[in-house]
């Protein structure tokens, strides 16, 4: 089977790519630096044609409210179109656990960018091609950049709203699986096997790679400058648990530097 991963270079992308070739499907890795563009349409029709699925885990490089939204527009546009012409079968995103519940606060934080992932998902539910939806939660990988986002000299300031975090494997092994399988036309939810308070996942993360900034819990519960509760962060009932907990993705970061 021919798939088509679009972002197919990056974090997720190139992992989800080494599953499916593993699998022996025909697999094209899809981005601008292999000459697909979805933003132009460069590079489209020729990597689509023939191909049975679609996998689309690119993201905007910039997390900018316009630029996010021009980017998933533009691109959404771009890309079901082409799909259409190719006559694929199965269009697979990956989104985010909570998208719908993120994008009411103002400016200066990710709401915009929450937004625009709605667009994208609402393209897709309206372009008659069959779909299945991803929606993941937070990557132990972005554990970094909650902690840079609280941070203010030495101390990191964030909440303790409820999380529900998942590595990247997880979620790779799970995009794969959505591909491999039939068309759902909804979302299905990712989700790592555990739950943890966001200021104790960065306090455990920073103590692991010998951080000696300290954090300090804040009573204000913000998430990127987003107003959150503990439900808007973690998934419904029965999502898709990952198999890789924190203390063990911890483990590896810190032998791998």
């Amino acid at each position: 089977m021919k798939i088509v991963v679009i972002g197919g270079t990056g974090l997720i992308g190139s992992k989800v790519v080494n599953i499916l070739r593993q699998r022996g499907n025909e697999v094209v890795a899809a981005s601008p630096s292999t000459g697909v563009n979805t933003l132009t349409g460069e590079g489209l029709a020729g990597a689509l044609t023939g191909a049975q699925v679609v996998v689309d885990v690119a993201n905007s490089p910039s997390f900018e409210d316009k630029p996010s939204m021009e980017f998933f527009e533009t691109s959404g546009r771009n890309l079901l179109t082409a799909e259409k012409t190719a006559g694929v079968k199965h269009h697979v995103a990956l989104s985010v656990v909570g998208t719908d519940r993120l994008t009411g606060s103002g400016p200066g934080s990710l709401s915009g960018y929450f937004r625009a992932k709605l667009a994208q998902e609402n393209l897709i539910n309206t372009s008659g091609i069959p779909f299945t939806i991803v929606h993941a939660t937070q990557f132990f990988e972005f554990t970094k950049n909650i902690a840079q986002s609280g941070t203010g000299g030495s101390t990191v300031r964030l909440s303790s709203v409820l999380m529900q975090p998942i590595a990247a494997d997880d979620v790779a092994a799970a995009v794969a699986e959505a591909a491999l399988g039939q068309p759902v036309n909804s979302m299905i939810e990712v989700a790592g096997p555990d739950q943890i308070r966001q200021d104790e996942l960065v306090r455990q993360y920073l103590s692991a790679m010998r951080d000696q900034r300290r954090v300090v819990t804040d009573d204000k519960p913000l998430y990127y400058g987003i107003e959150v509760n503990d439900q808007s962060l973690v998934p419904g009932p029965n999502p898709r648990l990952g198999k890789i907990h924190f203390k063990d993705w911890l483990g590896h970061a810190t032998v791998g530097g």
